[in-house]
């Protein structure tokens, strides 16, 4: 099985043009990796609410009742510590790797948000998603504690 929502091209052997175009086609919700999480979610008979704007970070599946969320991060976008996903392009190191640090950051600042206000999170990484049914018994440990 092909990496869920991953460009199988290097990104540091590519043209600028080309570069631009992949990029151009990465979504910031509705990406393979979330629709991998969310049939999974699903199919374990968990019921959940898309992007609630009215939550820091508009997380990926909001479990209302339960005041949980969950957020499906991509490893490269989001900086994934130890992860062959998040290596930097060699072009234009400066802007990947503020832009990087600027995520890290936010994200940090929107998990905080969340658990000042009564919620727990859990994040999934793209490049978890390989070993389904690890992240299954995580997302149940999660939803039922």
């Amino acid at each position: 099985m092909a990496s869920p929502g991953w460009v199988a091209v290097a990104m540091d052997t590519v043209t600028p043009a080309r570069r631009s175009q992949i990029m151009r086609k990465v979504r910031s919700k509705d990406s393979t990796a979330e629709w991998t999480v969310r049939r999974l979610v699903f199919g374990m008979g968990y019921r959940y609410r898309l992007h609630q704007a009215t939550l820091p970070g508009k997380p990926d599946l909001v479990f209302s009742g339960r005041r949980k969320v969950i957020f499906v991060n991509g490893c490269f976008w989001h900086g994934h510590d130890a992860c062959i996903r998040a290596r930097l392009p060699k072009t234009n190191l400066d802007y990947w790797a503020r832009k990087i640090e600027r995520n890290v950051r936010r994200d940090k600042k929107t998990l905080d948000a969340l658990c000042e206000a009564g919620w727990r999170s859990l994040v999934i990484w793209e490049c978890e998603l390989r070993e389904l049914t690890a992240v299954s018994a995580r997302i149940r440990e999660f939803l039922d504690a």
